[in-house]
């Protein structure tokens, strides 16, 4: 059952009626107690009259008489003397057996549960009884003239509950119409105004929700217009090329417009891939679980990996301080965002320069360092440089403005902080990457 109005309807329609039933069952037992009590003194009283010394005088009746007034009669009344000779019986036949002791006694006989009372004297003995039916019948009346009135409200009961439950639910309805009327782009927060407060956590979380897909959105509209503005430029450029190499007759022209062809492939297929890596880092896109990663031993394969080009540009690359580091996090995303700061520190780096590397920990955290000899970043510009697409006017070096921008989208993935400052040691920019360590308690 997955209708929350029918579970509504079932769970409170059937506690209503067991309610009732509850209450006609307490009503009846309650209707026997207070007959059985009543009768019983009745008994007594028809006893105690009994003992007064005419009761001898009275004869016993014929069977006609007793006959006669028999559905007239509920007590019957037995006197026997001190010989146990029957003195005297009431008109009701049959008659219950002689009981002893005395007092209240239950006795099934002739098909009939009897209640007795027997009073035992000197010179008699009396017993009146009384056909346990009798009560019956008079609690039954007793509690359906209770019972009646409460079973005749429980329909009206019903009814109200139905249409208490309608209108409970009615929000919830009119949020999904609401929901069902919109487009695809109407991503605007539900009106949360008179919503009942068991209601309004759920859309409160489904506004939440909408404001993230929203922001998600609008990263992803300017993400697809800042890569089409910044495709443009290298596949028109490629294509100018191309048609120059098909017209040029002169093979030193056509040589070279050949390598510029080649340059012109490699940066679009360059910057296509820092696309795609930043759409594949983005929050929204993460798909694999965080997972413990040897950050030492990711640092030291950067360096072995970007070796060659630092050697081919005459640049000292040197892992100056390292200790052992483990975070909770992407190992592919880290390994990116170590390739970006050291690729950009060799290219910015004129030939034979320095670039150095630092893993150590501090105060909690590990911190990743990265600094070189070049000539560094402006104060005023080093926050605009983590921008996508930001390229620094004097800046003659081949790129797409997206590796700091990358490294920066890597650390807020794994809510790191990445700051530019000065190098004190080398003179250029420093680099300085702060993550968590990872404890047991963290999950893959």
């Amino acid at each position: 059952m997955t209708s929350l109005r029918r579970r509504l309807l079932v769970w409170l329609l059937g506690g209503l009626f067991l309610a009732g039933l509850a209450a006609a069952a307490a009503t009846y037992f309650k209707a026997w107690e207070e007959v059985n009590e009543l009768l019983d003194d009745q008994l007594q009283q028809v006893g105690f009259s009994f003992q007064h010394p005419s009761a001898f005088q009275i004869g016993i009746p014929d069977d006609d008489q007793g006959e006669e007034e028999e559905s007239e009669e509920h007590l019957t009344v037995q006197i026997w003397d001190q010989n146990g000779v029957l003195r005297y019986r009431s008109r009701h036949h049959p008659l219950p057996p002689r009981q002893s002791p005395a007092g209240f006694h239950t006795l099934l006989w002739n098909h009939h549960l009897w209640r007795i009372f027997v009073i035992i004297r000197p010179h008699r003995t009396i017993q009146v009884s009384q056909s346990l039916d009798t009560r019956l019948r008079m609690a039954t009346g007793f509690a359906l003239r209770v019972i009646v009135p409460i079973a005749g409200l429980i329909p009206l009961l019903a009814l109200l509950i139905w249409i208490a439950v309608g209108r409970a639910l009615r929000p919830l309805n009119d949020i999904t119409a609401a929901l069902g009327k919109r487009s695809a782009g109407a991503l605007a927060p539900v009106p949360d105004a008179r919503l009942p407060d068991e209601i309004r956590p759920l859309v409160n979380a489904l506004n939440s929700l909408l404001a993230r897909l929203e922001h998600a959105f609008a990263q992803q509209r300017k993400f697809v217009a800042d890569a089409a503005h910044e495709l443009r430029t290298p596949l028109t450029a490629v294509q100018l090329q191309a048609q120059v190499v098909e017209r040029t007759a002169n093979e030193t022209e056509r040589a070279e417009a050949l390598d510029q062809l080649k340059a012109g492939i490699q940066r679009a297929t360059h910057l296509t891939q820092q696309l795609l890596t930043l759409a594949r880092l983005e929050p929204e896109a993460r798909s694999q679980p965080f997972q413990a990663v040897d950050l030492e031993a990711l640092v030291k394969n950067t360096l072995v990996e970007f070796a060659p080009l630092a050697q081919e540009r005459e640049i000292d690359l040197g892992l100056t301080r390292h200790e052992a580091a483990t975070v909770t996090g992407d190992a592919d995303g880290l390994r990116i965002l170590l390739g970006n700061l050291t690729d950009n520190a060799i290219r910015y780096t004129p030939a034979g320069g320095k670039v150095n590397v630092a893993l150590y920990t501090q105060d909690g955290e590990i911190i990743v360092r990265v600094e070189d000899s070049g000539p560094g970043i402006p104060a005023d510009e080093r926050s605009r440089v983590l921008d996508r697409f930001y390229r620094r006017m004097e800046n003659a070096s081949p790129g797409s403005g997206l590796g700091l921008a990358i490294a920066k989208s890597v650390a807020d993935l794994h809510h790191g902080v990445l700051t530019l400052n000065d190098s004190a040691v080398l003179g250029g920019l420093r680099v300085e990457l702060r993550l968590r360590r990872a404890t047991p308690d963290d999950t893959a």
